[in-house]
Order: structure tokens, then C-alpha cells, then sequence
């Protein structure tokens, strides 16, 4: 075997050598570019009373830190209506509900926390809250126990109801346990709304789908409605707890009522009278304070109030009492709050609220951009005399003044038919409390 030529083997060599040569080269012009660098902006920082950084990445990670420890910035609103803002959760506020008896609000959102407020407060500097914690999961729907002693809520992750008891103290505060069982998991779509019957005889929920479930205290369902609306986008319980009513993709509203016997025992649900009137899917609708009224918004563009205090077993329908026009309802998915009195009806559009008389339909208030966030609920409190809404991390609470001046058209024309001198005495009373409460805020008329 030949071996190879002296000459080629210093050639190679020669070669090998001076690559490497070069790349050691290219690596100490890179290092000392690096230094360089490092080392004009550490002089920078000097001459600008900063000392040196120790470590770049160090730095970089306190920045990310820094960012991360900053909360968004609390959305700010004013007006000479606005009451109070209830300022106590970090997340964004999803749904909230007055106790029966006007004591309470309860608040939930996803800083897994639901909030219980005293209406006492409302007015007063400083708005007292208690927290009950949502363990490992956050509540989407929140709302009270016809005796104020517990409330449900929705569990966003869980998809299923939690019920919490509420156990006053010695100093006056309250204890929040959780039951030990939440309700089985039945819907196979979101939840959109639930609700407890004042009577305390059944639990509603309803999912985005067309179910409606009908469920005793103990997470039992005794019924199932299928509303046949292609999807539901509200439903809710009558406050006098005969009714559940829907509304979806179709132009009508759906009622049905919820049958007990003598004894308290479920029976069945029949369908009771539909709203029917619009042209066009029904995004909202609310009941007052007696059932005996219900307004309705829908895509159509206009907001409707209905008399339903009908005889519906004998196939009367509902009255359409007032028709109004809505236009921002034929763009973008709408709320509304039906006053106790059925007086006043609210609107709610992405972040702005909007009150009409429903006696002549006209828009009286108008507040723009009261969130940071579209407003995801809204509700007049059990006396009519304010309207609470949320949709960022504050509840805003606002005088109901078209509510005291419908009051005054009311009592001044009830005076003129007054026969005796007792009824004048007392819608006077009436009258001039109502005028009082519209003076101190600015909101006579002359």
C-alpha cells in the first residue's frame, strides 16, 4: 500500500489550520462587539444616575413582573344621576340579584367571589360587601332564596348548579358554606339564566340550546320544556312563580305555567299564552312586579309592554299596551329592566342605558358608556327607586327619575277624580314626596 505524497499532507494541514484561524477570529469580534455594547450602556445608565445592571435578564424578568402586578385601570363614569358605584371585586362582574326583602344585593364575577352588598349602604360614602368564595371554579349567575337565607350559583367550569347557606353570626356578619353536592350536570349547552320561585317550590335553568329544566330544592328535575325557538336567548321565573317565560331566534314570547297541587307536589307544566307581536327574533323581555305587565325588546327594533293579566285558559291572549322604537336593538343584542310599578323600562345597548315612560313612550334618560364592558346585567331594585347595572368591576347604581315623575302624572290626575278628602290627602302626600325627591335632584320640571 502506497502511502501519501509528503507535499498534499502540509497542504491539508495548512488549510485546516487557517479555518480555524477564521472562526476564532469571527467569535472574538462578536464577544467583544457584546462588550462594547454592555459597556456604553452601562456609561448611559452612569450619566444618567443609574447604576450599572448586573444582569440584562434579570431585568428583562422584574419588567415582565412589573407588567404582570399592574391591574387594568378602573373604568371611570359621572353623572348627576349616578347614586353610587360598588367597587369591591377584581374581575369583571357577570350577573347580580336584590334579595326578596330589599336588604341585599349579591354580586358574582370571575375573581371567584361572590359578593353580598347591603342596600342600607347604597347611598352612604362607604359601601360595606361580604365575600363568599367560589372554590377552584367562578359563578356566572348568582341568585337569592325567597328567605334570604341562601343563594345558587352557575359555575362557569362546573356547568352546574352550587347552593350556598347563609349563617348569620354574633357580630352580624354571615358565614357562607357550600353544600357538600352540587346539582348533576343535565344541560348539554350553556346556561343562560337561572332562578329560584319565590314560592320556593322549583329552581329554573335554561341553556342556549332549547331546554328549559324545571328542578326541585334537592337537584331532582321534574320537568323538561323544549321551547321549539331554534335557540333561547333569555328565560326567566314570573315573580308570582306560576310562569317560566322564553325568548329566542323566533318573534314571540313563550309562556308556560308551572302546575302544583293542594299539597305543595309538582304536577306538570302547560303551555299558558305566547307574546306575540314582533317581526323578528326577541332578544329580552321582564315581567313586573305583579305579572301582571311584560315588556319585550326585539331585532325587529322596537320594545313592546303587554297587559297579561288575562283569563289564558279561556284562550284570551295578552293586550299590546305600547309599541316604542329601538333602533340600536336591530344591531346589537339588547336588555331590559321592567320598573316593579311597570312605569319605566330600561334599555341597555354595548355600555349605554336608555329609561322610557311606558305610558307615552318616550325616552326621558339616556347615560353613554357606563361601563368599561358591555353591560351584562341590569335590574331596578325592589322599590323602583333606583337601577342597578354592571359589566366591568363596579355594579353603578342610578335615581329612577322618569319612575318619580311618572309618579307625579299619576297622582295629579288621580287628585282631579279624588272624591273624598282622605284619598286627596293622601295622594297629595304621594305627589309632594315625589316632586321633593326629583328637587334635590335637579330633576324638576318648572
Amino acid at each position: 500500500m502506497e502511502l501519501p505524497q509528503m507535499p498534499e499532507l502540509m497542504g491539508l494541514s495548512l488549510l485546516l489550520g487557517l479555518l480555524a484561524l477564521m472562526a476564532t477570529a469571527a467569535v472574538a469580534r462578536g464577544w467583544l462587539r457584546a462588550e462594547e455594547e454592555t459597556g456604553s450602556r452601562s456609561a448611559g445608565q452612569k450619566a444618567n444616575g443609574f447604576p450599572p445592571d448586573k444582569s440584562l435578564k434579570s431585568k428583562k424578568q422584574k419588567q415582565h413582573q412589573r407588567i404582570r402586578k399592574e391591574k387594568p385601570q378602573q373604568h371611570n363614569f359621572t353623572h348627576r344621576l349616578l347614586a353610587a358605584a360598588l367597587k369591591s371585586h377584581s374581575g369583571n362582574i357577570s350577573c347580580m340579584d336584590f334579595s326578596s326583602n330589599g336588604k341585599y344585593l349579591a354580586t358574582c364575577a370571575d375573581d371567584r367571589t361572590v359578593r353580598i352588598w347591603s342596600t342600607k349602604d347604597f347611598l352612604q360614602r362607604e359601601h360595606r360587601s361580604l365575600r363568599a368564595n367560589v372554590e377552584l371554579d367562578h359563578a356566572t349567575l348568582v341568585r337569592f332564596s325567597p328567605d334570604c337565607r341562601a343563594f345558587i350559583v352557575w359555575l362557569a367550569n362546573g356547568d352546574t348548579l352550587r347552593v350556598f347557606k347563609m349563617t348569620k353570626r354574633e357580630d352580624g356578619g354571615y358565614t357562607f358554606t357550600a353544600n357538600p353536592e352540587d346539582f348533576p350536570k343535565k344541560h348539554k349547552a350553556p346556561v343562560i339564566n337561572i332562578g329560584i320561585a319565590d314560592t320556593g317550590k322549583f329552581i329554573m335553568t335554561v341553556s342556549s340550546d332549547t331546554t328549559i329544566l324545571i328542578w326541585n330544592l334537592k337537584g331532582h328535575v321534574l320537568s323538561t320544556i323544549n321551547t321549539n325557538q331554534m335557540n333561547n336567548t333569555y328565560a326567566a321565573i314570573s315573580p308570582c312563580s306560576r310562569f317560566v317565560a322564553s325568548c329566542g331566534f323566533t318573534p314571540d314570547v313563550k309562556v308556560w305555567e308551572v302546575c302544583f297541587g293542594k299539597k305543595g307536589d309538582f304536577q306538570e307544566v302547560v303551555r299558558a299564552f305566547e307574546l306575540k307581536g314582533h317581526s323578528a327574533a326577541v332578544h329580552f323581555f321582564a315581567f313586573s312586579n305583579d305579572s301582571r305587565r311584560m315588556a319585550s325588546v326585539s331585532k325587529d327594533g322596537t320594545w313592546k309592554l303587554w297587559d297579561t293579566d288575562v283569563e289564558y285558559k279561556k284562550q284570551q291572549d295578552p293586550y299590546l299596551l305600547r309599541t316604542g322604537c329601538f333602533e340600536e336593538a336591530s344591531t346589537m343584542l339588547c336588555r331590559l329592566a321592567l320598573s316593579p310599578d311597570a312605569q319605566v323600562l330600561a334599555l341597555a345597548s354595548g355600555s349605554s342605558i336608555h329609561l322610557y315612560n311606558t305610558r307615552r313612550g318616550e325616552k326621558e334618560e339616556c347615560f353613554e358608556q357606563v361601563h368599561g364592558e358591555c353591560i351584562t346585567d341590569l335590574s331596578f331594585d325592589i322599590t323602583g327607586r333606583l337601577l342597578a347595572s354592571c359589566g366591568d368591576r363596579a355594579v353603578r347604581l342610578f335615581h329612577n327619575t322618569p319612575g318619580h315623575r311618572a309618579v307625579v302624572e299619576e297622582m295629579q290626575g288621580l287628585l282631579k277624580r279624588a272624591s273624598n278628602e282622605s284619598t286627596r290627602q293622601r295622594l297629595q302626600q304621594q305627589l309632594t314626596q315625589a316632586q321633593e325627591a326629583l328637587r334635590s335632584l335637579g330633576a324638576l320640571k318648572k
